[in-house]
């Protein structure tokens, strides 16, 4: 899934966490734990035989994440209401597999254009207080340069550290300038460049399809990362672009 030797996707996280450093390991830098169930749209994609992505619950049947994350080689259950994955008994989660896939017809797999998937659930998930929907941005406005917004994830803290809890972190948007020096495949229509490079804040890889949530509004999602570097700035893609394209396909599914 690595676009060149200077990209990495964001996801995909292998559950079994056995890859060395700079591998498929993912993790939110410079983040912390968050409150149980204050993220309740958060999923966990679980994609058998590939590895994992976040996703966001957008209705009470339908999951937004990255294009990228697909794989047609096994199931993808979803997993809602978790705080620790590994934890069976936790209080209000709900597993629910995927019946439909619709990735954007337009995704390349290497410019990483179009990063974008609707997940169909093969039922309704119960809205519950651990389980709930996130706003999606209207188009109507461009989210500018200085917003702080929140992101997060399931994966490691550190290159050594590994950690099955939901964790989060504060980034803000950033120059679509500074993805365009770092990225040559950096499209500013399309993408939102999020991280200041002076702080050691990110997301990483295994982060992938997770949202980017400004003043409660799911603005973008999570799509690369530079080769093997913690450093911001990041990828992401510019839901607001896709707002057509997401209306005129949920009725579908």
């Amino acid at each position: 899934m690595a676009l060149t030797m200077q990209l990495f996707v964001l996801g995909m996280l292998p559950w079994a966490f056995l890859l060395p450093p700079g591998g498929w390991a993912g993790r939110i830098i410079g983040g912390r734990e968050t409150r149980p169930h204050s993220r309740p749209y958060m999923a966990y994609l679980d994609i058998a035989g590939k590895g994992s992505c976040g996703g966001f619950l957008i209705r009470e049947d339908v999951v937004l994440t990255a294009a990228h994350c697909n794989s047609n080689r096994g199931n993808i259950t979803v997993l809602l209401g978790a705080q620790d994955v590994t934890n069976q008994r936790e209080r209000g989660r709900q597993k629910i597999l995927v019946r439909r896939r619709i990735p954007h017809p337009g995704y390349n797999t290497e410019t990483l254009e179009n990063d974008i998937m609707l997940l169909k659930l093969r039922h309704k998930a119960t809205l519950t207080r651990e389980v709930g929907l996130v706003r999606l941005t209207t188009g109507k406005h461009r989210v500018l340069p200085g917003t702080v917004c929140n992101v997060a994830g399931w994966g490691r803290t550190s290159l050594n550290t590994r950690t099955n809890t939901l964790r989060e972190v504060n980034l803000s948007v950033v120059s679509n300038r500074l993805c365009q020096k770092r990225y040559r495949i950096y499209v500013p229509s399309t993408m939102l460049c999020v991280g200041d490079p002076h702080y050691p804040k990110s997301t990483y890889k295994g982060d992938s399809g997770g949202p980017l949530v400004c003043r409660g509004v799911a603005e973008g999602i999570a799509s690369f990362v530079a080769y093997n570097s913690i450093a911001p700035p990041v990828g992401f893609t510019r839901i607001s672009r896709f707002v057509p394209w997401i209306k005129a396909n949920m009725p579908k599914i």
